[in-house]
């Protein structure tokens, strides 16, 4: 997957008042190889979850071009969105087929996801009447459930219970000893020395490093003052 100098800006204009736009991304350009493990680190605001969502598809730049025909990709986000007035199980099909599955195979994935999540009948009730606990699980379960080219995850690892986190912590570190492309998205500076071979820091929306990620970390660190 390669992105070239990619820019996002977010409209502020309402109907009854305006503000200045947000340049969420600005002229980033990163090329994410095949097996490749991809650290993205930044404070809040620097655009770390904009640039998964122009990944994964559901965002289109309003300058620049993402190259990634003929891959699958599948966003892992707690804050991606559930139509809260669908049940549980109605989601995970809609989430399956805008995946590329057929109504069939989307359909498949009810069970399993059910399983994984725990979330046992409630995966037949609407999702407004779950807990954030509930939510989380099976925005992770269902995502997780995909196995697609590219896997891109805007962190994950503090989903449900604890229980919960320790199951879907140990599914995590699975993928990352696979030979799978993985963008990750963390505060977590430790954990991305410990699974990424290749890092990527985000400042205001514009590149500040990128590279091998014991340099990236340690420019980080240096400049940011982030100690992980």
């Amino acid at each position: 997957m390669r992105l070239s100098g990619v820019s996002v800006v977010y409209s502020q204009y309402r109907l009854l008042s305006s503000g200045q736009d947000v340049l969420a991304l600005r002229d980033v350009s990163v090329h994410v190889r095949p097996g490749e493990k991809l650290g993205v680190i930044g404070p809040n605001g620097a655009g770390k979850s904009t640039l998964t969502r122009v990944m994964a598809g559901v965002l289109n730049p309003n300058v620049g071009s993402v190259d990634s025909e003929g891959m699958s990709t599948a966003l892992l986000s707690l804050n991606a969105g559930f139509d809260s007035e669908l049940t549980g199980a109605r989601n995970i099909v809609m989430h399956g087929m805008l995946s590329g599955l057929s109504h069939k195979e989307a359909q498949a994935r009810i069970a399993p996801v059910t399983e994984m999540s725990g979330l046992g009948d409630a995966i037949h009730r609407r999702v407004s009447t779950y807990s954030s606990g509930m939510r989380s699980r099976l925005c992770f379960s269902t995502a997780i459930d995909l196995d697609p080219d590219v896997l891109l995850l805007d962190e994950v690892f503090s989903v449900g219970d604890q229980e919960f986190r320790e199951k879907s912590r140990e599914i995590m570190l699975d993928r990352f000893r696979e030979d799978k492309t993985i963008v990750f998205v963390t505060h977590n500076i430790n954990l991305v020395k410990r699974i990424c071979n290749r890092a990527l820091w985000l400042d205001g929306g514009t590149v500040a490093a990128y590279g091998p990620v014991d340099e990236v970390i340690e420019q980080y660190r240096g400049k940011a003052g982030g100690a992980g």
